[in-house]
């Protein structure tokens, strides 16, 4: 159990031959980190973003419970489009059917550094950069690994400063980059 006493439950990562924890960490203190965050939207019948969903996940290390996207890695080799797929169903599970984009143009580029101040975007592990995604999802949606639930919300509810502030490493601000590139900004 963590700190804030909830149990995480992680699903076995399938390729867990990137980087062991110590080399993790001391890449992770000398270069850039390339991650992709995806944003899962469900469509109204006309194409029109109805619902954002926002995972529930629990920091290992902060104890803090907070909003986020799905969030990970790109190995060494890999695709985007793999890491994107390979991160949807690891956090959403099997079945949530994501449409991934036909280009890996991301909507953002956001840059997370290790020290407040340095940018809007903070991740106290490590400098990492992050290609952003808004993936549809038609399927059930089923959190896994350190994920505790899924949010759905309607634009207008996901665009309130009350979920921005439940955003970690000020992910709030990048949730509102999205509504407005969907259109949905306030809406």
């Amino acid at each position: 159990m963590g700190k804030t006493g909830v149990m995480t439950v992680r699903t076995p990562d399938p390729n867990p031959g990137w980087l062991s924890d110590h080399a993790l960490d001391e890449t992770r203190g000398r270069v850039p980190i390339l991650y992709v965050e995806a944003i899962p939207v469900r469509m109204d019948p006309d194409g029109l973003v109805a619902e954002i969903g926002l995972l529930l996940r629990g920091s290992a290390h902060t104890g803090a419970i907070s909003r986020s996207f799905v969030s990970g890695r790109v190995m060494h080799g890999e695709r985007v489009r793999d890491a994107l797929m390979r991160h949807l169903e690891k956090d959403l599970g099997p079945t949530a059917f994501p449409v991934l984009p036909v280009s890996t143009v991301p909507f953002a580029v956001t840059e997370y550094f290790p020290y407040p101040g340095a940018s809007q975007f903070f991740d106290a592990r490590q400098h990492a950069v992050a290609l952003a995604y808004v993936v549809p999802v038609s399927g059930e949606c089923q959190p896994r690994q350190d994920a505790l639930e899924l949010t759905w919300l309607t634009p207008g509810e996901a665009s309130t400063d009350a979920v921005a502030a439940e955003m970690e490493g000020g992910r709030g601000a990048l949730l509102r980059q999205a509504l407005g590139y969907l259109g949905v900004l306030g809406g």
